[in-house]
């Protein structure tokens, strides 16, 4: 059974902002990242594995952007192993690939997302948009009830 919201929380004031009136609503600190106050990140969850999140999605966009999943990887500070795994998973989530992969040759390889991918990729950026507008305010007042930083 897939669990469609999984939100640890974490969003700035100013974020909560940007991302609800951004069109593109991708900066999403990344998890490891410190950011100024608490962020909230939607995850589409099956089972174990986190089918889909703002990393993923990121790595999509990086994937339709350079036609490389090692390219997109780069980009965002990851091995071509670690963006490869990330592609893996989020292709054995879904009843058809994501991304499409194509082994190098004479004029290497290549990456694309599939028409699958494109429409799974449209509609996670606007739940994202639609979940932040959602819960800003309460995030907000969240922030007020919180420490400035963990113990």
């Amino acid at each position: 059974m897939a669990s469609f919201f999984a939100f640890p929380l974490a969003i700035t004031g100013a974020a909560v902002r940007r991302i609800a009136s951004a069109r593109n609503v991708s900066h999403t600190p990344p998890m490891g990242s410190r950011s100024a106050g608490p962020v909230a990140r939607l995850r589409i969850v099956l089972g174990g594995d986190i089918a889909l999140g703002p990393g993923k999605a990121d790595l999509m966009e990086g994937i339709r952007d350079t036609g490389s999943i090692a390219a997109a990887g780069r980009r965002m500070g990851m091995s071509y192993k670690q963006a490869w795994l990330l592609v893996e998973t989020m292709n054995a989530c879904f009843a058809k690939p994501l991304v499409a992969a194509a082994k190098g040759g004479e004029r290497g390889g290549g990456a694309r997302l599939t028409p699958l991918g494109e429409d799974v990729l449209r509609r996670f950026r606007r739940m994202q948009a639609s979940s932040s507008r959602a819960i800003a305010k309460d995030l907000v007042a969240l922030k007020r009830l919180m420490r400035k930083a963990p113990r």
